[in-house]
Formats: C-alpha cells, sequence, structure tokens
C-alpha cells in the first residue's frame, strides 16, 4: 500500500532520518524528518499554473508547532494552537530565505512549504530539522527546484567548533550559528556570538558547511528512488528578446540619468517617470505590459551594478566603503528611561528604553517549558518611514525578524541581573528608511540603554554590507541603501562591540558565495562597525552612573529560606499589606532574594524596614520602638520589628504599683521596650519599666505616666492572669 522509503545516516552524534511515501502522500512532495527523537513532517505543493499578470513569485513556508510534541495541553481558554508564536515565525524565515533563491527566475507559480513538528526530545532543536525537511520535500515534489539544500548549527565552547550542539551544550556554547546552503555555498547565516573574532565566525560558517555535505548526498540518494517527474517550464516566448532590446533603447539613459540622483525620493520619481513613459511607448507599440515589466526590472539591475563595477562609485557618489553621516543624539524623551535618535543617511531609528522590575518580565511558553524574558525588543516599521500611506497593525514577519536580530545582537552585552536586576524593554520606531533599518535599531538600542543607565559590557554598532558580483568581478558594500540591497546579490548584516561579533546575518540572492567574498565582506564590516562606534560615542561614551528619576529603583537583600513564609504570609497577605502601605514593588526568589523597587527612596525605605522587621530576631537586652496592638487586665500587648509581637506585663509597664493597664497606655501608643526573654512556648517578654528606669523619661508619646499605689502582690496575680487568658487565648 505505501511506496515508503527511508535514508539514514549518523550526523553530529545522532541519527537523521529521511523518510517519504508513508505520511501526506497527497502533496507533491512530504518527508518527515528526524534527528534524535525530535520529528518534523514537512509539505511541499505547488500550483501547475501562474496566475495571469503576477510579477512576483508567491511562496509561503509555514512552519508550526504541536503542543502535543512536547506532551503539553496548550493554555488559555480555546485549549487548541492559535497565532503564531515568536519563534514560529522565526523559524518560517529561517526555512524561507535560503530556499527562495533557488527557484528559477521568472517562476511565478504559487507554492506552499509546511513544517509541522510532531516531536520534541528537548535536546535538537527543530528549525534544523524542519530546514533539511522541507529542502527533501521540494526535491522529491518536482516542483522547479535547484536544491537541495542542507544546514547545521554550529556552536563553539572551549576552542572548538561544536556540530549540532544539544541545549545543555548551547547554554555553555560563546556562539550560536545556524546556516543552510548548496554545495557550492552558502545561502543564509543567522547567529548570535560573545563578541567573537571575524576569523572564528568565518571558521565556523565554514567548518558549518562541509559538515552538512552528507545532508545534501542523503536527500540526493532519496530523490533517486522517491522523486517525481520534474515539471516542465514554459519556455521564454520568441519576442523576449526583441522586447528586452526595445526597452533598452527606450529607458536605459533615462534610467543612468536617474540614479544619479542622490536623493532617494527624488531618484525614486525619475525612476518611475521614466519606466512609465517606456511602458507607454511600449503599449502604443502593442507589446504586452506585463511581459515588459520584469524585463525593465532586469535593465534597472544592470544599469545600477555596472555602474559601480566601471566606477567604484555607488547611487549616492560613495565609494564602496565609506558611511554614510552619521549622527546621534540622547535623552531626546524627557519622560522617557532611555532615548536615542540615530540617524545615517537617510534611514533613522528613535529608540526608547524602559526600566521596569521582575513582575514585567514576558512569560514564554514554549514546547521546552515556560521561562521568563527580562530583555525585549520590539522593531516598528511603519508606512510613513518609506513615504507611503499603508496599513498598520499588528507586527508581521518582517518587523519579527528585524527586531530578533537587533535583540541578538545587544543581548551579548548585556549586563546580568546579579549586576543590574531590571527588565528592560526598547522599542525601536524606524522613522526613516533607505537601507538597513535592523542595524540603525542596534545603534540606537545601545544608545538608549546607555542613556538609561543600563551598564553594558560594551557599546555596540551593527551595519549591512552588500555585493554585486558578475564574471567579471565582485565588489562589496559597505552600508547598503535600499535600492542596492534590492538590486544586489547580498544582504550581509554584521553587529558587534569593538572588541568582536556579537551577530551575523546573511542572506544570498545568488546561489552561492566563496569563502574569499565572505572573508573580504567581513574584514570591511569591521571598518565600518569601528567607524560607527566612534561616531556613537560624540553622543554618549558609555552608561550613565544612575537610572533616570522616573525609573523604579531596585534595592535588593536577602533572608533566611525559611523566612520567605513569613514575609509573604497566609495567602499572601503580609507582601501585600508591605506592597500596599509602602508604595513598591516587592519580587521574592526561592533562594531569598528580595528585590523592592520603588520611584522615591521612601517607599524603598519603608519596604525595606518591614520587611527586615518580620525577618529580624528580637535579641535579649535590646531596646525596640513598638506599638501597642492591645490591653488586657494582665497587660499590653507591644508589636515591634514590624510583625514581632511580645507582651508586657502590667507589672513591666513603669515603676510602682499599676491598677488599670489603660492607665499607663492605650491601643495605638508608640513606646520604647526591652526584650527580657522568652517564656517556655517561645513568645517575646517585654518591659516598659526597665527602659523608663534608664532613660527617666515619659514612655508613651499619647499618655504620660499614671502610677498609683497598692501592694506588689497585684502585680503577681495580674502575671498568673496573663498566663492563663494568654494560654485560652492560643
Amino acid at each position: 500500500m505505501f511506496n515508503y522509503f527511508r535514508k539514514e545516516l549518523d550526523w553530529g552524534g545522532r541519527k537523521l532520518i529521511l523518510e517519504t511515501g508513508k505520511i501526506a502522500r497527497q502533496a507533491d512532495g512530504a518527508v518527515l524528518a528526524r534527528y534524535g527523537d525530535t520529528i518534523v513532517l514537512c509539505t511541499a505543493v505547488g500550483v501547475r499554473s501562474a496566475k495571469p499578470g503576477q510579477d512576483f513569485f508567491p511562496l509561503t513556508v509555514n512552519y508550526q508547532e504541536k503542543a502535543f510534541a512536547a506532551g503539553k495541553i496548550p493554555g488559555g481558554f480555546f485549549k487548541r494552537e492559535g497565532r503564531p508564536s515568536e519563534k514560529e515565525v522565526l523559524t518560517s524565515r529561517l526555512i524561507d530565505r535560503p530556499i527562495r533563491p533557488l527557484f528559477p527566475q521568472g517562476f511565478r507559480n504559487e507554492v506552499q512549504v509546511v513544517a509541522t513538528v510532531l516531536s520534541h526530545d528537548m535536546e535538537n532543536d527543530p528549525d534544523i530539522v524542519a530546514l533539511i525537511g522541507c529542502s527533501a520535500a521540494l526535491t522529491l515534489s518536482g516542483i522547479p527546484f535547484f536544491g537541495p539544500v542542507g544546514a547545521a548549527r554550529v556552536g563553539f565552547a572551549n576552542g572548538e567548533y561544536l556540530l549540532n550542539p544539544t541545549a545543555e551544550q548551547l547554554a555553555t556554547s560563546k556562539l550560536d550559528l545556524v546556516l543552510a546552503g548548496t554545495v557550492e555555498g552558502v545561502l543564509m547565516v543567522e547567529s548570535e556570538a560573545q563578541e567573537l573574532s571575524e576569523d572564528v565566525m568565518l571558521g565556523a560558517v565554514t567548518f558549518g558547511h562541509a559538515h552538512f555535505q552528507p545532508v545534501i548526498q542523503a536527500i540526493i540518494e532519496l530523490a533517486e528512488h522517491a522523486a517525481k517527474e520534474p515539471w516542465t517550464i514554459a519556455e521564454p516566448a520568441p519576442e523576449t528578446a526583441a522586447l528586452s532590446s526595445r526597452i533598452d533603447e527606450l529607458a536605459r539613459a533615462s534610467l543612468a540619468e536617474a540614479y544619479q540622483e542622490r536623493q532617494k525620493q527624488v531618484r525614486q520619481e525619475k525612476v518611475g517617470a521614466a519606466k512609465k513613459a517606456a511602458l507607454e511607448t511600449l503599449t502604443g507599440e502593442g507589446h504586452d505590459a506585463d511581459k515588459a515589466k520584469p524585463l525593465f526590472k532586469k535593465l534597472e539591475a544592470d544599469v545600477v551594478r555596472n555602474a559601480v563595477l566601471d566606477t567604484g562609485l555607488r547611487i549616492d557618489g560613495r565609494d564602496l566603503k565609506t558611511v554614510r553621516q552619521i549622527i546621534g543624539e540622547v535623552g531626546v524623551l524627557p519622560r522617557a528611561h532611555g532615548s536615542s535618535l540615530f540617524t545615517r543617511g537617510e534611514t533613522q531609528a528613535l529608540c526608547v528604553a524602559t526600566l521596569g522590575t521582575g513582575q514585567d518580565e514576558q512569560i514564554i511558553d514554549a514546547l521546552e517549558g515556560e521561562r521568563r524574558e527580562h530583555f525585549m525588543l520590539h522593531y516598528n516599521f511603519p508606512p510613513y518611514s518609506v513615504g507611503e500611506a499603508g496599513r498598520m497593525g499588528s507586527p508581521g514577519r518582517r518587523e519579527i525578524g528585524h527586531g530578533k536580530l537587533a535583540y541578538r545582537a545587544v543581548r551579548p552585552v548585556l549586563p546580568g541581573k546579579d549586576v543590574f536586576p531590571y527588565t528592560m524593554r526598547v522599542v525601536s520606531e524606524i522613522t526613516e528608511s533607505n537601507g538597513s533599518s535592523s542595524m540603525a535599531t542596534v545603534c540606537g538600542t545601545s544608545l538608549a540603554l546607555m542613556d538609561a543607565g543600563v551598564p553594558l559590557i560594551r557599546p555596540v554598532a551593527g551595519i549591512a554590507m552588500g555585493l554585486i558580483k558578475e564574471d567579471r568581478g565582485f565588489a562589496v558594500l559597505s552600508d547598503i541603501l535600499g535600492d542596492e540591497d534590492h538590486l544586489g546579490d547580498m544582504d550581509f548584516k554584521v553587529a558587534g562591540s569593538e572588541k568582536g561579533v556579537t551577530s551575523l546575518q546573511m542572506d544570498i540572492k545568488i546561489t552561492s558565495i566563496t569563502a574569499d567574498i565572505m572573508k573580504a565582506a567581513l574584514e570591511q564590516a569591521r571598518d565600518g562597525r569601528l567607524h560607527i562606534l566612534g561616531e556613537m560615542a560624540r553622543a554618549i561614551q558609555g552608561a550613565r552612573s544612575d537610572v533616570a528619576a522616573t525609573a523604579p529603583r531596585i534595592t535588593i537583600i536577602t533572608v533566611p529560606k525559611e523566612k520567605i513564609r513569613e514575609v509573604i504570609g497566609t495567602g499572601g497577605k503580609v507582601i501585600r499589606d508591605i506592597v500596599e502601605q509602602s508604595g513598591a514593588k516587592i519580587d521574592i526568589e526561592d533562594d531569598g532574594t528580595i528585590k523592592i523597587a520603588a520611584t522615591t527612596e521612601t517607599a524603598s525605605q519603608k519596604a525595606i524596614d518591614m520587611i527586615r522587621g518580620i525577618v529580624a530576631e528580637p535579641e535579649i537586652g535590646q531596646i525596640y520602638n513598638g506599638k501597642v496592638v492591645k490591653t488586657a487586665d494582665f497587660g499590653a500587648f507591644v508589636n515591634f520589628l514590624g510583625a514581632k509581637d511580645g507582651l508586657v506585663h502590667i507589672s513591666e509597664l513603669q515603676q510602682g504599683r499599676v491598677n488599670k493597664t489603660t492607665d499607663v497606655v492605650n491601643q495605638g501608643d508608640a513606646v520604647k521596650v526591652k526584650v527580657l526573654g522568652f517564656d517556655d512556648r517561645g513568645k517575646v517578654k517585654l518591659s516598659m519599666r526597665v527602659v523608663d528606669q534608664a532613660s527617666g523619661a515619659d514612655i508613651t508619646e499619647q499618655v504620660g505616666s499614671k502610677a498609683g499605689g497598692g501592694r506588689d502582690n497585684g502585680g503577681r496575680e495580674g502575671g498568673r492572669r496573663e498566663r492563663s487568658e494568654s494560654d485560652a487565648a492560643e
């Protein structure tokens, strides 16, 4: 019944298994990929014909995680998977980026790739498994695809590279790098690093590329047995060459002139005018405008790319290595905890940092389990940033991806929670965009955090590199413009400090690039990054010595673990009272660490005093301030040390005989008491008489001395009554 095929290989110390022919047989291609006990079902389906007039390739990649893969039931009211999580969105992009360049030029048929996580062993991240499985599914499907693609994760610890490190190994690794590519070269890189050198980063890419070659070979061998017949691709219409030549005659000169314009909006207007004029002429001559549009784009790319290779000058007049003018400003928003405005040419990011407490941490419910995140970076790209009117709504895939890239770049230089116990959120609003707003976000975030008083290990900056590669040579471009990104062959983003790289992301639009090109790009990026860091230092050189006045002050104290219950109280009553009375926010950890956050010193100190009063142990012979909380015939109960109660026996209220407790004190009086000792039940015995005798002063603030005559045995009888009645009360 099943036309079943299976390919298995040992890879990185575990078995990688690719199966097809048993599940999802109606898809054009379906592969069950397994690594360890992590299993992902990957499918590919293509539509046999393109929609008329469609001028783009409609590829959709959907990666989805099922809760049952980790033996969990989804939370929430509906108890089923809902909108994609951030991890699902990022992994969908991760798969999309290396496979998209491998479809034929001009292919416009809709293709959908779906990766579903069916099992997660908590050791092997499903993202690599999914990418390999999707590559295999496309290779088997018959859909035109110049694959297969291989992928791997690379770690770096103790001076050695790690192939597909487990979750436990990643925890101590200085590098988390994911890459994908073909036999010829690398197509995609995504990474986070602990300030590693360019040589180490290049070595990791080379290491990963060499080690996923067996995976590519396994997919090829599986395809030899199970691949479907390849689709027939329609040959270009005979008139294409003639039409292309006619477009060249009509538009080359006007395009060349338009691309000499330095200002983006004016340049776009001139390019649009040249295109419109050419299309109107072609339409009048009886040509199909839909066929002409992609040829016009090809001419546009040819004009820009050859101008760079011929002259060494770019669209805006810069040479290959020069970075656009940079202006960095901090403290631009008076009520924000930290803010910056980073401008690089026609790209601008307004970054705002907000400091919070542990209660503001983001709770992430992932397949691997629930965790808390104390650093968040959110990137927004409103349409006005590129002079357009467009839809505003929840963040899309691009915004989530760019925000995560900046997050990875900044996180390695953040201080530890033991040094800076704040929750940090940065929002980057892109107010202008013409090339690499994600790298502007890295720079602006670094400035905003330092303005907020966050003691970064070192400032970080980012730069985007481009590539123009032809048979006659190549050119690596520093700090690319939007048009250079669109018309070029590579988008290579590098972020880091003066010490090393913290994040690297690369997307290749051609089949691959060589190690020599990547090395040249890394070296050129380092020079650009150091230049940008120098310009950023003009605004602020390091973190401010203190957080803003509007930010919460966090004080950390520790209490014995066995006292945590007393601080919290039954049902949280005690801690709620402390928060209500002091106005502070309080976080209590299992190890006895208590973080007190307040916007005023008074509120913070009051909370500290109340907590210390709860956990402090009364010392015999010490005098404390207290408050009468209850009076009885046999004496007064006094609260001291915040949460301790003790009894001042009637005989210990003052010198001489006391007929009634209320002759000396009343409920609510502030008094001074001395600890005499503890009874056989551990209850505290207090005295006001000894304090009065030592000081010779009044011992209440509201009531003076009210001593009267009488027999001494009255006090002793009162003492016996106290024991009897307090026993009953207990």
